[in-house]
């Protein structure tokens, strides 16, 4: 969320870590406190996984001894990566490697770059289904938010719905309502000149 953080948890998965997490990083509360009191409260922590990074940018992650293997994560400055029943850590340490190594993209497409280098590095050892990609900026709303939910090749899908957001969705959400611009831009001339100029500079 905007301002507060991310968490993202998953194997045989928590579902009250998310909303409870968010709400301990609104306080203020650290990402490892975060961790741990999550987990600290559940019964069932040893199959779980979470990974969580705060407003000021601390990560902190867990792998419980339960999860089916492989499983694992991995955290370096500014960002973390985890997964189960994956092929192997080489899964784990592909996508962190391909993420680190290009700064340079759109945050997007760095993003799925990281998924892709994961799947040919093995993947998820089950095969593949499904994928996502949910970006926040400093709202409450997400600034992009794509999922394929059942697909022979959900990555390949997840890169085309990301370069058909860019036709319109990424620069048209520049205008939404904001904090900082409680009403946001609502004259469709400003809008559309707006769109027109970012997607003839967009060089995909």
């Amino acid at each position: 969320a905007g301002n507060v953080g991310a968490l993202a948890t998953q194997a045989l998965i928590n579902p009250t870590y998310g909303p409870r997490g968010l709400r301990l990083l609104r306080e203020d509360a650290p990402a490892q406190t975060v961790v741990d009191v999550l987990t600290g409260s559940d019964d069932g922590r040893a199959t779980r996984q979470v990974h969580v990074q705060d407003a000021a940018g601390r990560i902190a992650v867990y792998t419980g001894a339960d999860c089916v293997s492989w499983c694992g994560h991995v955290a370096q400055r500014g960002f973390s990566v985890a997964g189960n029943m994956l092929a192997g850590p080489e899964v784990i340490a592909e996508t962190a490697r391909e993420y680190a190594s290009k700064a340079e993209l759109p945050f997007a497409r760095r993003l799925i770059g990281a998924l892709k280098s994961g799947e040919a590095a093995g993947g998820d050892k089950r095969g593949r289904q499904s994928a996502a990609l949910i970006i926040h900026t400093s709202e409450e709303y997400p600034a992009l938010d794509l999922r394929v939910d059942d697909d022979a090749d959900p990555l390949a899908e997840l890169a085309r719905l990301e370069v058909v957001s860019r036709e319109r969705f990424v620069h048209f959400v520049r205008f939404f309502a904001t904090q900082a611009s409680p009403a946001g831009v609502y004259d469709r001339a400003v809008i559309e000149a707006g769109i027109a100029s970012a997607t003839a500079k967009d060089t995909r």
